[in-house]
């Protein structure tokens, strides 16, 4: 395929995406761009903060478009670099999660399919949604997929300790190992200035339907809609999560009464000795307030049909 109108591309890789596996999709997708007559900047550093550091250095240069190639960390590296401006992001995903890219309909475990929907996306405007700005102690920070903080943001971070298992199983066994730790949390929320303090084993601002690999924890949620959809999950005994965790993967697990969801566009979650992620990236202790930027985001990505959304 050959473009119509050539752009200057910067394309950041993880080499290490999946524990390496996907090492052949960054050459890959820097190949087809050229090929296709675009000018490709290819970056791929020794870690995460070299290659942020360069990313940032030539997005500053207003590129045509920044492409990540690499699971959900990556996209958070790409949000953080072209929020609020004009440069269009893509996502190649080669990663363990790629639940940005699920959200987004862009085509997850086949790189072919994944390179032409991006090389089909340069031809057309790019979609517009929204990113979640956060404010902790850290100072200011965004995410496009979901903010968590509780059980899964524990299990999140044993996960990213572990080697083996890879894939969506490594997820689930570290989340085995939490649960004979289980118990509820003491959270302060506010949604949209309205305080909440309740106990839970799990809170998440969702901008997006899933995290995990494919857990649609908010099934609802829409990228673009101006609202996050907000995931409360009252204690539960260790019987009854097991019983609930294998729903999640269809978004089933919202008919049970102890399934909370909100919708809010501001929202402070406050709870001690908890660690918040997002986009699968660790964060910041609590409290951090979050809230919704309509817009802030252009994607290389095909928007939905009205009739997907029903």
């Amino acid at each position: 395929m050959v473009t119509t109108g050539a752009k200057r591309i910067v394309v950041a890789i993880n080499p290490n995406a999946s524990f390496g596996k996907s090492r052949a999709v960054g050459p890959a997708v820097v190949h087809t761009l050229r090929a296709a007559g675009h000018e490709v900047i290819s970056l791929t550093e020794p870690d995460y903060e070299q290659l942020r550091i360069v990313a940032e250095r030539e997005v500053r240069r207003k590129p045509d478009a920044l492409v990540v190639v690499g699971g959900d960390g990556m996209v958070n590296l790409g949000v953080n670099l072209v929020v609020n401006t004009k440069v269009p992001l893509g996502i190649v995903p080669s990663g363990t999660g790629n639940d940005m890219s699920r959200g987004l309909g862009i085509p997850v475990g086949n790189t072919e399919l994944a390179i032409d929907a991006l090389l089909e996306a340069l031809e057309h405007k790019p979609r517009l949604i929204d990113a979640g700005r956060m404010r902790h102690a850290g100072g200011e920070s965004w995410f496009a997929c979901v903010f968590s903080a509780g059980f899964d943001a524990i299990v999140n971070e044993r996960a990213n300790l572990m080697r083996w298992p890879r894939g969506r199983s490594r997820y689930n066994l570290a989340l085995l190992r939490e649960l004979a730790a289980l118990k509820p949390i003491r959270y302060r929320l506010e949604l949209d200035g309205e305080p909440l303090e309740t106990e839970a084993v799990l809170v998440a601002v969702a901008n997006n339907v899933s995290l995990g690999g494919g857990m649609r924890i908010t099934p609802d949620a829409l990228l673009d809609d101006g609202l996050f959809d907000v995931l409360i999950v009252q204690p539960l005994s260790r019987t009854a999560f097991l019983r609930i965790f294998p729903r999640v993967f269809k978004g089933t697990h919202v008919s049970d009464a102890r399934v909370d969801i909100r919708r809010a566009r501001r929202v402070r979650v406050d709870a001690d000795g908890v660690v918040a992620y997002a986009d699968g990236e660790r964060i910041a202790a609590l409290p951090v307030e979050v809230d919704v930027v309509p817009d802030a985001l252009r994607i290389l990505a095909k928007a939905p049909s009205p009739a997907s959304r029903d």
